[in-house]
Formats: C-alpha cells, sequence, structure tokens
C-alpha cells in the first residue's frame, strides 16, 4: 500500500493537506506549493483562509507575491473545512502547543486537531505532528483520537512526528534548505515521510522513532535555553565587575573551535525556547527524573524581566527620576528582531511590571502597529505603537529591531537602557 503513495509523491501526484497555517505551517504549504503539489490549508481562522485566497499575507517576513502566486496556481486553497482532509494523502500538523497556567504542556490544539481529523481519516494517508512537544505526544496523545476513525495507526495509515526548524526572517536558511528530521514507528511511514519531505526539503534525516524524533527538538531548544541562561546569568555578574558582556562575547567568539556565542536579553519569547525545556521537565517527573539543570535555567531566564525593570529604576535614579510617574517607551514587542511574531515576547511581562511600579509605558513597534488579543495579556489588547521622540523619561530597547540601529545619536536626550546592545552613542546604559 505504501509504494502506490510513494509513486503518487514522486510524480507530484499526491496532494499534501497543512493544519495550522500559522508561522510553521504557511511556509511549510507554501514551499510543497512551488515544487509543484496540490496543497489544503485547514485552519480554524476564517479570516486567515479568506486572505489566503485572496492572495494577502498576514505574516511579515513571508511576501504576499508568494501567497499571491500559490493562490493563482490553482493547486492551493485554505479552508476552515477539515472534511476536506480526506482529500489529502498527506497531513501534517502544525499547530500551537503552549503552556497553561500552571506551567505544563496544553495538548488542547493538538487534541482538538486530531479530534476535527479523525471521522475523515482513510486508509493509506500519512499523518505527520510538527509541532514541538515532549517524547510520547504521537503515539500516546494523537494515535488514540486518530484511531476513532476504526483504522488503525501504521496499519491502516501512518503516523509520523517531524519537528519544526522555523526561524522566522533568518535569511541564511529557509524551510526549504534547513534539514528535517522525520521519526516513525514503522519502516512504512518513515518511508512515506522521508519521500514526501525529501520531495521539498533538500535533506531528510530518518530517525528510528516518533520518540526519537520529538526528543531531538527538545534538546535543541533546551540546548539554547540553558546557554541563554548561562549568559544572562554572566551579564549580572560581569556588569557589577565594570565589564561589558557584550564585549567578552564578540571577543570569545573569535575562537574557532569550541565557543558558540549566545546573547542576553531581557527575558526568552517566541513559541519554542520559553516553552519545550517545561515540557522535558514534566515528562522527565513521570520517570522519576528531576532535571535539575533545566529547571535552574529556566528560573534564571524567567527572572529577567525583573533584572530589566530594577536596572531601569537604577537608571532613571541616575537621572533624578523616580519610576512611579515616569513615562517609559518600550521599544520593540517582538519577541526577536524583524518580526511580527510576538508569543511569549518578554516585552509584555516588562510592560506590565514597570507599570505595576507606577510607570506609564508606551511601546513602538515597527511591525506591531497594534497589540493582538491574546491569553495571557488581553487588557493590552488594542494599544498601538507611539513616534519614537525623546520626550520620555526613558526609552528601553527591548527588541534589536534593524530600525532601531538607525535613529540613536549623540544628541539625543532621553536616556536610554538597552538590553540589546542596539543602541549607539547617546546618553546609553547597556545593562
Amino acid at each position: 500500500m505504501h509504494t502506490a503513495i510513494i509513486d503518487r509523491i514522486h510524480q507530484r501526484q499526491a496532494t499534501i493537506g497543512v493544519v495550522g497555517l500559522g508561522y510553521v505551517g504557511l511556509p511549510l504549504a507554501l514551499v510543497f506549493n512551488e515544487k509543484g503539489f496540490n496543497v489544503i490549508g485547514m485552519d480554524i481562522d476564517a479570516n486567515k483562509t479568506r486572505k489566503l485566497n485572496a492572495g494577502e499575507s498576514y505574516i511579515h517576513h513571508i511576501p504576499s507575491q508568494r501567497v499571491a502566486a500559490a493562490a493563482k496556481s490553482g493547486r492551493f486553497f485554505a479552508t476552515t473545512d477539515f472534511s476536506k482532509s480526506s482529500d489529502a494523502d498527506c497531513i501534517l500538523i502544525a499547530v500551537p502547543t503552549p503552556l497553561n497556567k500552571n506551567r505544563e504542556p496544553d495538548m488542547t490544539y493538538i487534541d482538538s486537531t486530531c479530534e476535527a481529523l479523525a471521522p475523515h481519516v482513510r486508509k493509506g494517508q500519512l499523518i505527520v505532528l510538527e509541532s514541538t512537544t515532549y517524547p510520547g505526544t504521537t503515539t500516546d496523545d494523537m494515535v488514540p483520537i486518530l484511531e476513532k476513525s476504526g483504522l488503525k495507526a501504521n496499519k491502516d495509515f501512518y503516523v509520523a512526528f517531524s519537528p519544526e526548524r522555523e526561524d522566522p526572517s533568518r535569511t541564511d536558511f529557509t524551510t526549504e534548505t534547513i534539514p528535517k528530521v522525520v521519526g516513525s514507528d514503522c519502516e512504512e511511514g518513515r518511508a512515506i515521510a522521508e519521500a514526501v519531505y525529501g520531495a521539498a526539503i533538500a535533506k531528510v534525516v530518518p530517525v528510528s522513532s516518533t520518540r526519537v524524533a520529538e526528543a531531538t527538538k527538545i534538546l535543541e531548544n533546551t540546548f539554547r535555553a540553558v546557554n541563554i541562561a548561562l549568559v544572562n546569568e554572566l551579564k549580572m555578574a560581569f556588569m557589577k565587575m565594570g565589564i561589558d558582556i557584550w564585549e567578552v562575547i564578540d571577543a570569545a567568539k573569535t575562537k574557532p573551535f569550541g565557543f558558540m556565542p549566545f546573547y542576553p536579553g531581557p527575558g526568552l519569547g517566541g513559541h519554542c525556547i520559553p516553552i519545550d525545556p517545561f515540557y522535558l521537565t514534566w515528562k522527565a517527573r513521570e520517570y522519576g527524573v528531576v532535571t535539575r539543570f533545566i529547571e535552574l535555567a529556566g528560573e534564571v531566564n524567567s527572572s529577567m524581566p525583573d533584572f530589566v525593570v530594577q536596572r531601569a529604576m537604577e537608571v532613571l535614579n541616575e537621572f533624578g527620576k523616580p519610576m512611579k510617574g515616569a513615562r517609559i517607551l518600550l521599544l520593540g514587542l517582538a519577541y526577536k528582531a524583524n518580526v511580527d511574531d510576538d508569543r511569549e515576547s518578554p516585552s509584555y511581562h516588562l510592560m506590565e511590571k514597570l507599570e505595576a511600579h507606577g510607570a506609564t509605558v508606551a511601546y513602538n513597534d515597527p511591525y506591531i502597529p497594534e497589540i493582538r488579543p491574546s491569553r495571557e495579556f488581553a487588557r493590552y489588547a488594542g494599544r498601538k505603537s507611539v513616534s519614537i521622540t525623546d520626550k520620555y523619561d526613558l526609552l528601553l530597547i527591548a527588541t534589536p529591531h534593524e530600525e532601531y540601529k538607525k535613529i540613536f545619536c549623540a544628541g539625543f536626550k532621553t536616556p536610554i537602557h538597552d538590553t540589546r546592545n542596539v543602541a549607539k552613542g547617546a546618553k546609553v546604559d547597556l545593562a
């Protein structure tokens, strides 16, 4: 059975379904369309599907020209109707995996997606989970729901896990050129997954099981979280010593081996690094393992907004201003430079903590003109980006957008608390 679908893939006759048309799913759908496949994009957001079918992009770093080309190709359409999944030979799931209020894995999006797909699963299909999650999710969470169809996984249909590795706005690597890890618990599923991703991605890396593939992504992001925690801690220590952490890192990275640069910041943001280590520590406790090193790194990173606010108080005090009643302009809501992605952004925590200390906080972000509704910070929805002027008591740089590197000069009057090593000249505090 699996040889027939592989033949269809090689001949570009297979239809690819992508569930979740966000920062991961949309570029994935576009790449498959650009490689000649028929693509069905599925999302619960009717506004997204309407825009895509009209050839409009709603993600800043994905040009509308790409979306328009897909819409005009006759080989792509987006829908909120999950029954269309029965028309797909391969279904790739890229939905959010956040944490709940207790900092535990929230599987709502994966579970609800599988519930929506289950009535339409058919024999011979491959269903791949791409959402970052703890080892065992594919077999223990996804498969039982999909088997409500009456079909058996890895017998009637196939499942695999292939972790997403998107890095929005990156130009040296793209969806097509980033190697794709794929794991399945049967040879047939692995062969189909290798074939489908191999038809669109430059390099496919097969592993022995879904659990290995799931653990691969957890390792990648935990590695980054731990190393960021290290430089965040060093930043605080070196500041007390009068040493510039940024100069230290620049010097250290000249070593051609044995060192990889990581950079401090006001806290962790994005859909992976602040979340994935907690998925791992939660799952490890099920096996009686306490991941002390990882949890300590999480504590350090989670404490950074408090450190930044404390340092902001000190900077204001140096200029004769108390925090209470201070007018502060926060530069950057996005979690990283040059994107419109504000998921898990530490800027929201900074805004909340500064206001709790009595400051009046406005924000500027050229990529986020208005704050969108969110679960954790719903009260900020509708607040709009303002212009950058020197009429504030303090500018706090939280995101290193390229635009911010161009506006500061020796004549800029407002004190600047720079957490990203962006500002040059002016009255700058680089703590």
